[in-house]
């Protein structure tokens, strides 16, 4: 382990049923250093910025602009600017590495194979974020257990050893389907108008679809993927 990692090694043991409001009190207490929010506007991330204004207001947020996001999520990034007074900062793609991408691989190169699509989340996702982790203690994210099995082990607060071994709180990791859409109704927060279209799951737009009935929530995420792969690398 290195020195980075035994820094933050202290990953606080909360109750199985743990709520959201004890998961960050307990990872903001735990973490040594500054601890921001990642947001990619999903219902799951605005419920967790009403909850951080709340009780913690001076928990920053970050987002990645992979510059294929739809214009739905920049309106519900702009409705959270206004009705939270809070500043978003934007990571972009370094400009150069998606200018070669595009050049020898065009500009869907993504579906040709799982390790383009990994080469496109890398460069769009998985940097810009390693960028808006520099000198962070701890990040908080909107995953949960129900939405894919890739995240069926989550725990409440882990230690993010891909990302140098700050902790990464994840509050709603037991909420459902149900609980998360009641908050957001009960507030009246701003939400993705695409999720109201069959969107449950939104990233970029070419590799973003809405699910049929019956379909899994992800399914409409990298749909000719197995199950298994449905990750961009941004959690490992």
């Amino acid at each position: 382990m290195s020195q980075t990692s035994q820094q933050f090694a202290n990953v606080p043991q909360l109750a199985a049923d743990a709520g959201a409001e004890q998961i960050l009190a307990a990872g903001l207490a735990a973490a040594i250093g500054p601890v921001t929010l990642a947001c990619s506007f999903s219902v799951e991330d605005v419920v967790l910025i009403d909850i951080l204004h709340k009780v913690a207001s001076k928990v920053t947020v970050f987002a990645l602009d992979t510059g294929r996001l739809n214009e739905e999520t920049y309106e519900v990034a702009e409705a959270l600017r206004e009705r939270y007074g809070i500043a978003i900062d934007w990571y972009f793609p370094e400009g150069q590495a998606v200018e070669k991408l595009e050049r020898e691989k065009g500009l869907f190169s993504f579906r040709a194979s799982l390790d383009n699509r990994h080469e496109c989340c890398r460069i769009r996702k998985v940097e810009p974020l390693r960028r808006a982790l520099t000198g962070k203690g701890g990040w908080i994210t909107g995953l949960r257990r129900v939405q894919s099995v890739t995240r069926a082990e989550l725990a409440a607060i882990e230690l993010d050893q891909a990302n140098g071994g700050l902790l990464k709180i994840n509050p709603l990791l037991n909420w459902s389907d149900e609980q998360v859409w009641a908050y957001a109704e009960q507030h009246r927060l701003p939400v993705n108008r695409l999720h109201r279209q069959g969107y449950p799951s939104i990233g970029c737009a070419p590799c973003t679809r809405p699910i049929r009935e019956g379909e899994h929530p992800r399914a409409g995420r990298w749909w000719w993927e197995n199950p298994e792969h449905k990750e961009c690398g941004l959690h490992r």
